[in-house]
Formats: C-alpha cells, sequence, structure tokens
C-alpha cells in the first residue's frame, strides 16, 4: 500500500510589505537623525563668503544682525539699548568669544554700533561668523 503525502511541497517566495515597512523605518531614522545635527540655535541670515577655521567652544554666544537692522542675542530679540544688559549675564568668562553673525546686507553702522555695545559689557573677543565657500 502507498501512502500519499498529505501536503504538496509549495515554492519559497518573497514578501515585498514586511521590506517596505522596514525601509521606512531606516528613512524615518535617517530623517531624524539628520535633523538633529542642525544648527537650529541660530537664525538664519545670508553670511559674507570666507575661510575661517571651525568653532570648537561648548555652547557660544551668538549676536545675530538682520539685513532689517534687527538684533538677536541667542535668538533673544534685543535694541542697542538693552544689548549690553542682556549681554551682561551670558559671559561666563573674562575670555568669553561672542560669534557675530551678521547678514551680508546689514547696514555697517549697526553692526558696529552692537559690537561697540558688546565691547561696554564686557567682551574681549569677536568671532565673525562666515559661510565657507
Amino acid at each position: 500500500m502507498k501512502l500519499r503525502k498529505t501536503r504538496t511541497p509549495r515554492k519559497g517566495q518573497i514578501q515585498i510589505i514586511p521590506m517596505i515597512d522596514v525601509m521606512f523605518f531606516l528613512l524615518a531614522t535617517f530623517m531624524l537623525a539628520s535633523l538633529s545635527m542642525q544648527n537650529l540655535d541660530s537664525l538664519q541670515v545670508n553670511l559674507p563668503e570666507g575661510q575661517a577655521e571651525k568653532l570648537s567652544d561648548q555652547k557660544p554666544v551668538t549676536l545675530t544682525l538682520t539685513k532689517d537692522s534687527e538684533i538677536f542675542i541667542n535668538q533673544e530679540s534685543v535694541t542697542l539699548d538693552t544689548l549690553a544688559d542682556t549681554l551682561k549675564p551670558l559671559l561666563n568668562d573674562a575670555k568669553q568669544k561672542l560669534i557675530v553673525s551678521a547678514d551680508s546686507e546689514a547696514p555697517q553702522g549697526i553692526v558696529v554700533q552692537a559690537m561697540l555695545r558688546a565691547r561696554r559689557a564686557g567682551v574681549q573677543q569677536f568671532l565673525i561668523a562666515v559661510q565657507h565657500k
């Protein structure tokens, strides 16, 4: 007596849906990782071009000047009159450097006035932010 197999062997299949799920998860992970690498502490200004060394400070203080003569210290809007009072508590030591991130179309007079007010607040050294070529 000959016994029959109850199951017939099936050919293997490649399921595409789980692969799509994994690829979507990887895409979302890399997108979130790349967003966390962006410098979101600064305002968007059109910097002049130049060559400079990379900054290695942990948490620098940034003075941003826009082309509309708006002044920001670490994204906090200030005026020329309140600039020194706002800047003094942010300076940790006497050798604290201030990054000046001025738009290339910002009026030169307002940039100089802001730097002079920062000097009165106790800033000894200024670093000018430039866009790498």
